[in-house]
């Protein structure tokens, strides 16, 4: 399976680990060290919680191994949240209220608030996925829907002008949303254009390659397997390293919505 951890006890070497926390700020999470979560509702999956409000996130993280008939079958998602699941390797059916969509490798689904995210594994096989929630902000006049795409069917598109770093976006352009979903991919050699500095977050789970990541003007290496939080106005960018296979991520970015100010008179 790879991505989750799935090595107990003692390792060949001194204890060491590539991870590095800055609650707030940001953090990278490789894959060994990483422990099974156990949280209502999932059956025969392993589930680890990675990104979170306790590591200064607005959202939750999850990664997930889902075994033969295992699932959710009793709903994801509370009141006033959005849910997304995207399937890194394997099949799933997924619920969406009460319609249900077959997703191979690549498909992901969105849910509003409201409407409840089923998960459950028939392919006879382990199942992989990544795993999202976040209280949605609401904004007048506009109400948000189910999406439901097949990510290896959509094009690639040239992230601000660069042909040699592609961007995949799930979620329409439509200020109903208040978070946006997208793969990015990084051509052996490529990198972003600037270091960005902005208000949004991010949640990102590496899916293919290795690459150079600077967070808040520190530089760290990451890979395949590994998951990266990015605060807001953290500083970041990141080149790809290796020759043979693309560098990508799959990760969250809340949009469409002005800073909330805190009352002064509580």
């Amino acid at each position: 399976m790879g991505y989750q951890n799935n090595v107990l006890g003692y390792r060949a070497g001194l204890l060491q680990n590539r991870s590095v926390i800055k609650a707030g700020r940001y953090a990278v999470l490789e894959p060994d060290g990483l422990v099974r979560n156990v949280i209502p509702g999932f059956e025969n999956c392993d589930i680890t919680i990675l990104g979170s409000p306790k590591l200064g996130a607005s959202f939750v993280d999850y990664l997930l191994t889902i075994y033969p008939e295992g699932g959710n079958l009793q709903g994801f998602g509370a009141p006033g949240e959005e849910t997304l699941i995207y399937v890194i390797e394997g099949a799933l059916s997924v619920g969406t209220g009460e319609q249900v969509h077959d997703l191979a490798r690549g498909g992901f689904a969105y849910c509003p608030p409201g409407v409840k995210l089923f998960l459950h594994n028939r392919s006879g096989v382990p199942a992989r996925a990544f795993l999202y929630k976040r209280r949605y902000v609401p904004l007048e006049g506009t109400t948000p829907y189910i999406v439901v795409g097949d990510t290896e069917a959509m094009p690639w598109t040239e992230y601000e002008g660069m042909k040699d770093v592609l961007v995949k976006d799930f979620l329409p352009k439509d200020m109903a949303f208040d978070c946006n979903f997208h793969i990015l991919c990084f051509k052996p050699g490529a990198s972003h254009g600037y270091v960005e500095t902005h208000v949004q977050e991010h949640g990102a789970y590496c899916l293919s390659g290795q690459g150079m990541y600077n967070l808040d003007n520190q530089w760290f290496p990451v890979q395949k397997g590994d998951y990266i939080f990015m605060g807001a106005y953290c500083p970041q960018a990141c080149y790809a390293v290796g020759r043979d296979e693309d560098f990508a991520y799959v990760y969250s970015k809340d949009c469409n919505r002005d800073v909330a100010l805190s009352d002064p008179s509580c």
